[in-house]
């Protein structure tokens, strides 16, 4: 089973590399683009077939391991092999 997870800063919170990216893609000519926000793509394959089990192992990771809820929010999606 592939647990995606998608990560990105919450919204109000300073975000640099977003903003290098914004006026990067607008030196090259990009004009509408507005706001970037860079964000953190992980994908964790684990061996269950338990599909409520992957669900709570996730959560579980995400607050212990691979998200900082002070400042980013994430989404998760299982795929079922």
């Amino acid at each position: 089973m592939l647990i995606k997870f998608f990560i990105k800063p919450r919204k109000g919170v300073l975000d640099p590399q977003g903003r290098a990216v914004a006026e990067n893609l607008r030196s090259l000519g990009f004009e509408d683009v507005k706001d970037v926000k860079v964000g953190k793509y992980i994908e964790v394959y684990v061996e269950s077939k338990n599909r409520e089990k992957a669900v709570e192992e996730a959560k579980e990771m995400a607050r212990k391991a691979l998200v900082n809820d002070i400042i980013e929010d994430y989404e998760f999606e299982i795929v079922e092999d």
